[in-house]
């Protein structure tokens, strides 16, 4: 077992990587202009029922860790199967904030009018209640303030040791 201040970035990311996550894209628009901000995420999760809480985490460096702290409300598209070509699109550092959603179908979502991916499996709107630093991330802390389930039957996007998964739910 690898310990203390010898330990290894990169190794670090692969033993991490041996727990598969769900994939999300967390989205916000920034008030006054509009400007629409996009996150692929699978640093997602919930945290309380009561009040009913989830958090995402987002790197300081990038761009929507700016935009989302400013809008302070934002959306988690919870991927299909079917929606890896999101994923990678939204998680390619520096692309057109002006397009980026010319080949992505999405409807605003109705509480905080950021972009709902459509065909997700589960979406939730969420309103910032605290920012914690994470060394060189944040996590971000939000009460939710709606959600749906647009296809509940559908098969979820998984993420494991780097590479995109199938589900296989037990017969």
């Amino acid at each position: 077992m690898t310990r203390g201040a010898a330990l290894d970035p990169l190794e670090f990311r692969r033993v991490v990587g041996r727990f598969a996550t769900g994939v999300t894209v967390v989205t916000t628009v920034l008030p006054g202009s509009g400007e629409q901000h996009a996150l692929t995420c699978n640093s997602f999760t919930s945290v309380s029922l009561d009040p009913v809480l989830v958090l995402f985490c987002t790197e300081k460096v990038a761009r929507f860790h700016a935009a989302v702290l400013e809008s302070g409300q934002w959306a988690v598209s919870v991927l299909a199967a079917s929606h890896e070509r999101y994923s990678r699109h939204f998680a390619v550092r520096g692309r057109d904030l002006e397009d980026q959603f010319a080949e992505v179908p999405h409807v605003p979502g109705p509480i905080t009018g950021a972009p709902v991916l459509q065909g997700s499996i589960a979406a939730l709107e969420c309103r910032t209640v605290s920012v914690t630093d994470a060394g060189d991330h944040s996590v971000v802390m939000g009460q939710v303030l709606g959600f749906s389930q647009p296809d509940p039957d559908g098969e979820p996007l998984l993420y494991f040791q780097g590479r995109y998964r199938s589900f296989h739910p037990l017969s």
